[in-house]
């Protein structure tokens, strides 16, 4: 593994709507922009509800916890919104390895991370430092 290395990536989607009304609930997130479509409209934002951020963001922890071996690697991530995710988006989570270092004998590799809508724009950036040994 070296600078450059390209990480294996996670793609998503369609995202559903249904979904985002039932992890509003689980969440207790009452903003009505992730199930009411008239809620979205208002806002000038479309016709399509919006994800929640922390959903876009467990997007981007799964593609790092399936190439590293498990969520339990992933030692820091730092994640910017630069966008939304509505309802029918489909999603890739990616990231490319940045740097390498041994951290008290453990290989740890530091990672620019996105996601990106398919077709579209980006909705996340940042970094990542994940344990990949030891």
């Amino acid at each position: 593994m070296r600078p450059g290395d390209v990480l294996p990536d996670h793609q998503v989607g369609p995202v559903s709507a249904e979904k985002m009304k039932t992890m509003a609930a689980l969440m207790r997130d009452a903003n009505p922009i992730h199930f009411d479509p008239a809620a979205v409209r208002a806002l000038g934002l479309g016709d399509r509800v919006v994800n929640q951020g922390p959903l876009n963001q467990a997007y981007v922890v799964s593609m790092l916890a399936r190439w590293a071996g498990g969520a339990h690697r992933i030692r820091e991530l730092r994640l910017r919104h630069l966008g939304a995710v509505f309802a029918g988006d489909r999603l890739r989570a990616h990231g490319t390895v940045t740097g390498v270092s041994e951290q008290d004998g453990v290989l740890v590799a530091s990672c620019a991370v996105g996601l990106d809508v398919l077709g579209g724009d980006p909705v996340l950036s940042g970094t990542a430092s994940v344990h990949i040994g030891g």
